[in-house]
């Protein structure tokens, strides 16, 4: 059995893993996943403070309120902002660490350095701090009501490169994302495929669905997760892609 903490992406809320939390906890694994504040059903605790440094210390109030160890930490999207900086605070907490096509900054950028910097700026903003995504009849509706906008500005600091820590690391792919010509891939998680893909200190997986893979495949995202924490009991971080 392991302890699995999962982070949402942008616009989520807990809701954005109710279709994989239940096949989790069938494999009689310990999950947390809960909302980000100023998100989800927590939206009434965001406000203009609420930025990036919050939503990291709602993760660590989770790992250390339950007083929960050797922790594999899984993030989608934005979320990979949050985990890079959870790993940097408390390391001896975490044992893996598992990007689902999510942001991997490096120390100094922020969310808007990357990937749709320029588009998540120009998002309306509702009070000053909160991100609306505009109205699209084509569009699944969002889980949260809004994301806050200081979450996207704030820089992440780290006190060393995230392939020193002693916790191991696999980045997964969302191969049916449409991938951008070269010039475009500044900050985009093709990038940060690219980064991990041949690099030994990163396990590399790549599926063949779309960017929110935990819903489109929970079964096969379950899966790949049943064996990392199988694999992480062994002492072997290898997975089958």
């Amino acid at each position: 059995m392991a302890t699995f903490v999962l982070v949402h992406g942008a616009f989520g809320s807990a809701r954005s893993w109710r279709r994989l939390v239940p096949l989790l906890r069938a494999r009689e694994h310990d999950v947390f996943a809960e909302s980000l504040t100023g998100m989800g059903e927590r939206f009434h605790l965001g406000g203009p403070d609420t930025d990036l440094s919050t939503h990291v210390q709602d993760v660590i109030g989770i790992i250390e309120h339950n007083d929960l160890h050797d922790v594999i930490l899984v993030c989608h999207s934005y979320g990979g902002m949050v985990i890079t900086s959870v790993a940097d605070r408390i390391p001896d907490r975490i044992a893996h660490l598992v990007y689902l096509d999510a942001m991997l900054p490096s120390d100094g950028e922020a969310c808007v350095d990357m990937e749709g910097g320029d588009e998540l700026a120009s998002l309306p903003a509702e009070d000053g701090w909160l991100l609306l995504l505009p109205d699209r009849p084509d569009a699944p509706a969002a889980p949260s009501r809004g994301h806050p906008v200081g979450t996207f500005t704030e820089k992440v600091h780290l006190t060393a490169p995230l392939e020193k820590g002693t916790f191991t690391r696999t980045y997964v792919k969302a191969g049916g994302s449409p991938q951008p010509p070269p010039e475009q891939r500044t900050g985009n998680f093709w990038n940060a495929a690219a980064r991990v893909r041949d690099d030994a200190a990163w396990h590399y997986v790549e599926l063949p669905f779309g960017h929110s893979l935990q819903n489109e495949a929970p079964e096969v995202v379950a899966g790949l997760l049943q064996q990392l924490a199988a694999n992480s009991d062994d002492g072997n971080t290898e997975a089958q892609s």
